[in-house]
């Protein structure tokens, strides 16, 4: 069966990886010039299913405790299995327990385990709760290294193209363009998040860190070259535009609550993106003619792309009649 998917967002590339593997002719094609030009860009990478529960349904969890592990066969070495760290501010400290009463797969920490943990944060908060099973990954280097890998195994990825010419080659079509289709989707909405990397060698992490706060719960993740992600915001809005003013210090202010060194860092980027979303913020795969809609994945993308691209490969398997190969 020949497969147009078209976006190569982190959606679209893992639905080419696996229809790959499944043995299907595919062809991917991305409007930009670059795969992961979108929201998925901007993402933090973490593979954090049970934090994402706190305020998540309980398919975030049941299909994105798998995820670490699909990314780790399909990028060997970029996965970093080190957990999660959620902490919280001393006037803040309530929000721990209320965490803790949402979310599974968690173990308290005192001063002392917080300071074996992350030596940088000692002395900063007398608890903590370390989800140890979670994982996170540098969303660039993966989609990049995904994309790469399907050039490859010599599939057809085509850039700067909406696929249209394509169409009379394919026997179905895998839309997986996100944002796009808001409007023309029902249901599907956008999410603006906003996000900034800031650069500094006076702070160090070995793992995503929640700062929790009851108006705007924030998260930090560490990336390569003293660098660090701070995101995110959840603003109900289809702009896509430039960073606020308000986001710019909120992130900031957390970074400088979780460590008073991130005020001297250097602010390297800034960036938002506008996340499509259900009503109830879970994923679909719908269908419409031969087209099959993979959307609505939210602020989940790195985390459930992988359910959604399984979810895939079986209807098209069941629709030729053939099993579904076990990931080797």
């Amino acid at each position: 069966m020949r497969v147009l998917v078209k976006g190569a967002g982190v959606a679209g590339l893992t639905v080419a990886c696996e229809l790959y593997r499944h043995g299907f002719r595919v062809t991917l094609a991305e409007q930009a010039d670059k795969a992961g030009a979108g929201a998925s860009g901007f993402a933090g990478g973490m593979l954090a299913p049970w934090c994402e529960r706190e305020s998540a349904e309980e398919p975030v969890l049941t299909l994105g405790r798998l995820a670490a592990d699909w990314w780790d066969a399909a990028l060997p070495g970029h996965v970093n299995r080190r957990g999660t760290l959620v902490v919280a501010g001393g006037r803040d400290a309530g929000e721990l327990d209320r965490f803790s009463r949402r979310t599974s797969g968690w173990e308290w920490l005192d001063e002392a385990a917080i300071a074996a943990l992350e030596p940088d944060l000692a002395g900063r908060f007398r608890r903590a709760l370390f989800f140890r099973q979670e994982a996170h990954l540098d969303p660039r280097q993966a989609l990049a290294a995904l994309a790469a890998g399907l050039e490859d195994a010599r599939m057809r990825l085509m850039l700067g193209v909406t696929g249209e010419a394509d169409l009379a080659n394919c026997d179905r079509v895998i839309d997986c363009t996100g944002a796009a289709q808001i409007g023309r989707l029902p249901g599907l909405r956008g999410v603006r998040g906003e996000m900034l990397c800031i650069e500094t060698g006076e702070v160090s992490l070995s793992r995503p860190v929640r700062l929790l706060h009851p108006r705007h719960p924030i998260y930090i993740v560490p990336r390569e070259k003293n660098r660090f992600m701070v995101g995110a915001t959840m603003i109900e809005s289809g702009d896509d535009g430039p960073i606020t003013a308000r986001s710019l210090m909120e992130l900031l202010n957390a970074a400088y609550a979780l460590h008073p060194a991130f005020g001297e860092a250097r602010v390297t980027e800034t960036g938002a993106g506008v996340r499509p979303a259900y009503p109830d913020n879970l994923p679909r795969v719908t269908q419409e003619g031969r087209t099959l809609h993979v959307n609505g994945l939210y602020r989940h993308g790195f985390l459930l792309a992988p359910a959604m691209a399984a979810e895939v490969a079986r209807r098209l398997l069941t629709e030729q009649g053939q099993p579904e190969r076990k990931a080797s």
